[in-house]
C-alpha cells in the first residue's frame, strides 16, 4: 500500500484567518491610517489568493505596508493558538497520528506559524514557509528572498523538491494551493472552505471540504467524528427564532430557514437530504412525510405542543422528537391573564369605539378579575402557571384535568368538567391538540356555563366548535371571548385570514402569538437545538417526546454504537453475540424501552472489526443504527 502524504496550508486553513491580515492589525493598532492601509493589504491578499497578481509581488506589497517588529511576530503567534479553524482543533489524533506524513506549506512566515502548530506534534522540518529578517534590536529589515515560498510557484517547486513516493494529498484554500495539482503530481487537491472559499479555487479541485472533518470522512482516516458536521442538513420552518440557525450554523451544520410551513408535497419533495427538521404549529409531519424522510434524525418543534406531528411513524422510522415544554409557558400566560382583563373592563370594545370618535364612559358589563371564579380546563404546564398568576390578583381558581394533577396555592380540582363549566365566571382552555379533543368544547359544554361568562382558548383551534362559540357569543351567553388559535390559520404571513369571529364585539383576535414574545422565542430557539445538537453528538434523549428518555456519560475514547430496534424478544441476545463473538470490550451498555421500540447504546473499545458493523444492521427488526465517535 502506497504511503500518504498530507500538505496543509496555514492561513485560512489551519487558522481562522490570514496570518499577515491579523500581523497587520497587531502592527497598526494606534496608527490613524490603519483602516485605509488594511484595506489595501486585504485587497493584496485577495488578488494573490486567485491569481489575479503574482504571489511574489502580492507578498512584499503586504510586508512593505506592515514592517513588523519582532515583539509583533511573537505576539501574534499567542493570539493565533486561540484562533485555530475548529475543525482542525478537533482533530489533533489525525495529525499526532500521521505526523511524520504531514507537512504545512504557507506563504506566511514561519515565526508565527510554529508556536501555533507546534501542540499538534507535527515536526518542526515539516514546517516551511517564510522567514523575517530582523536587527539586533528587534526592528524589521527584509525578509529571506531566498525563500522558495516567496518566489512565484515557489509551493510547487518545493514539494517537487521533496520527491514523495506516495499519494500527495493537498488541503488549502488558495490559488497556490491548487496549482501543486497541475504541477506537483498530487493525488488529490482539497479546496477547504470553512473560513473562505474563492471560486476559482473550488473550480479547480477534486474534492471541496466545509470542514477537516469531511476531508477525514471523504478519504476514510482517523478523525474525532464518525461523520462531517457539514454533512447535516437543517431545515428551519415558520419564521423560527435566528438564534437556532445561529447555534446550528455554529455547530457545522448546513442550514436552511424558510417563513413559511409547508404542506405535506411540498415535505415529500424537499425532506429526503436533511437530518434535522425545525418546525412551529403550524406544519404537519405525517406518515407520508416520514416515509419520505430518508436521512432524518430527528425533529425539533419549536413550542409545546406535537399533535402536528405522526409520533408512531417517527418512531417506528427511528426518528426522535423533541419539543420545548417550558419555553413559551409564560409568554401564553401572559396573554391569557391580559385578555382576561381586557375582557373583563371591555378595553378592546372600548378602544374601538374611541378610535371611531364615540366616547363611552359607561361602567356597564365592565368588572374587575378580583373575587371572580376562574376555571382552567388543562391544567399543565401553562394551566398551573396561569392559576399561580391569578390567584395572585385575588381570582378564585378552580381546573379540571384528566390527570390528576397536584392543585398549587389555594385552587382546587373539579372532579368533572361539568362542575367548572357550571362554577366559573371565565374559563380558560389548556388542553392538547391531540385528536380525541376535537370539539372538546361543543355545544353542550356552552349550555352548561354561565350567562355572561369570559371565554379563553390559546390551546388549539379545532378543540373548539367554532360555530358554536360563534352562536353563544351573538345570544350574549359569551360577553367576552379571546381566541388565538383557530381550526383553519394561515400559512403564512401573506395568506388572509377568514373567520366568523371576526368584527364580533368584545371579542379579541390574535393571530396564534401566545408563545410568540420576544423572549419565549429566544428561549426556545436556544433551548430546542441543544437538546438536538446533543443528541446527534452522544445519542442522549433526555426530553424526547416518543423515545425512551436516556441520560448518557460522557462517551469517552470509546466508539458509542446506537442501535433502535422493534422491542421483540432476544434482540439484546443478538446484539451482544454480536460483541461476543468478535471478541469486543464493552465499556458501557445502556438500554431503554417502551412497548414500540428498543433503544440501546453500547460504547466498544476503539480497535475492533468494522464488519460487527454490518452485523450490528442486519440483526432483524433494527430500525436505525449509528455510530458515534
Amino acid at each position: 500500500m502506497k504511503k500518504q502524504y498530507f500538505i496543509i496550508d496555514f492561513d485560512s486553513t489551519f487558522i481562522k484567518s490570514e496570518g499577515l491580515e491579523e500581523l497587520a492589525i497587531v502592527v497598526l493598532k494606534n496608527n490613524p491610517k490603519k483602516k485605509q492601509i488594511l484595506a489595501q493589504i486585504r485587497k493584496l491578499t485577495q488578488q494573490g489568493m486567485t491569481g489575479i497578481i503574482p504571489f511574489s509581488k502580492s507578498l512584499e506589497q503586504r510586508i512593505s505596508k506592515i514592517a513588523p517588529r519582532r515583539s509583533d511576530v511573537e505576539k501574534l503567534g499567542q493570539f493565533l493558538r486561540k484562533h485555530i479553524s475548529p475543525s482542525i482543533a478537533r482533530n489533533k489524533h489525525f495529525f499526532k497520528t500521521y505526523r511524520d506524513n504531514i507537512f504545512i506549506i504557507s506563504g506566511g512566515f514561519k515565526e508565527f506559524i510554529y508556536p501555533v502548530v507546534k501542540p499538534y506534534g507535527i515536526h518542526e522540518d515539516h514546517i516551511f514557509a517564510n522567514t523575517f529578517i530582523f536587527d539586533n534590536e528587534g526592528n524589521y529589515k527584509d525578509f529571506d528572498r531566498k525563500n522558495l515560498l516567496s518566489q512565484d510557484d515557489g509551493k510547487v517547486k518545493l514539494v517537487q523538491s521533496f520527491n514523495l513516493d506516495g499519494d500527495i494529498y493537498v488541503i488549502g484554500d488558495g490559488y497556490t494551493d491548487c496549482k501543486l495539482r497541475e504541477l506537483a503530481a498530487v493525488k488529490k487537491f482539497i479546496a477547504f472552505t470553512e473560513n473562505i472559499e474563492r471560486e476559482v479555487v473550488t473550480a479547480n479541485a477534486d474534492v471541496v471540504a466545509q470542514t477537516f472533518d469531511e476531508f477525514l470522512y471523504r478519504f476514510d482516516l482517523p478523525r474525532s467524528f464518525s461523520y462531517p458536521k457539514s454533512k447535516i442538513r437543517v431545515l428551519l420552518l415558520e419564521s423560527v427564532h435566528p438564534i437556532a440557525k445561529e447555534i446550528f450554523a455554529k455547530e457545522g451544520y448546513e442550514v436552511e430557514a424558510l417563513a413559511q410551513s409547508l404542506s405535506e408535497e411540498e415535505l415529500v419533495k424537499k425532506i429526503s437530504s436533511f437530518s434535522i427538521l425545525g418546525i412551529g404549529s403550524r406544519t404537519n409531519i405525517t406518515e407520508k412525510v416520514v416515509d419520505s424522510a430518508e436521512r432524518l434524525l430527528t425533529i425539533a418543534r419549536f413550542g409545546i405542543g406535537v399533535n402536528n406531528i405522526d409520533l408512531k411513524a417517527c418512531k417506528k422510522r427511528g426518528i426522535v422528537v423533541f419539543n420545548a415544554p417550558y419555553s413559551n409557558t409564560r409568554s401564553v400566560v401572559e396573554l391569557a391573564l391580559g385578555e382576561i382583563m381586557m375582557l373583563g373592563r371591555r378595553i378592546f370594545e372600548k378602544s374601538a369605539l374611541l378610535h371611531r370618535g364615540i366616547w363611552d364612559k359607561s361602567a356597564k358589563n365592565c368588572t374587575e378579575v378580583r373575587g371572580k371564579k376562574l376555571g382552567i380546563i388543562g391544567y399543565g404546564h401553562i394551566g398551573s402557571q396561569l392559576s399561580v398568576l391569578a390567584e395572585m390578583m385575588g381570582m378564585d381558581v378552580i381546573y379540571y384535568d384528566i390527570e390528576d394533577k397536584m392543585a398549587l396555592g389555594k385552587a382546587r380540582r373539579c372532579e368533572t368538567l361539568e362542575k367548572l363549566l357550571s362554577l366559573s365566571d371565565i374559563i380558560s382552555v389548556h388542553i392538547d391538540g391531540r385528536g380525541e379533543n376535537t370539539n372538546f368544547i361543543d355545544e353542550r359544554e356552552f349550555r352548561l356555563m354561565k350567562d355572561g361568562v369570559i371565554f379563553i382558548n390559546t390551546s388549539r383551534g379545532y378543540t373548539v366548535n367554532a360555530a358554536a362559540l360563534v352562536k353563544y357569543i351573538n345570544n350574549g351567553k359569551i360577553r367576552g371571548a379571546g381566541i388565538d388559535v383557530f381550526p383553519n390559520e394561515p400559512k403564512s404571513n401573506d395568506e388572509r385570514f377568514v373567520s366568523a369571529l371576526q368584527n364580533l364585539p368584545n371579542v379579541i383576535l390574535t393571530p396564534h402569538i401566545g408563545g410568540r414574545s420576544e423572549e419565549a422565542q429566544r428561549d426556545m430557539g436556544e433551548f430546542v437545538p441543544e437538546k438536538i445538537i446533543n443528541f446527534i453528538n452522544t445519542g442522549n434523549t433526555i426530553l424526547s417526546v416518543n423515545f425512551p428518555n436516556l441520560q448518557l456519560p460522557k462517551q469517552g475514547s470509546a466508539h458509542r454504537l446506537i442501535h433502535i430496534h422493534k422491542n421483540v424478544p432476544g434482540i439484546m441476545a443478538k446484539i451482544n453475540g454480536v460483541f461476543s463473538d468478535a471478541r469486543i470490550n464493552i465499556v458501557g451498555q445502556y438500554l431503554g424501552t417502551d412497548a414500540d421500540i428498543g433503544y440501546v447504546i453500547t460504547d466498544v473499545n476503539k480497535k475492533y472489526d468494522p464488519k460487527i458493523l454490518s452485523a450490528l444492521k442486519s440483526i432483524p427488526n433494527t430500525r436505525r443504527f449509528r455510530v458515534l465517535y
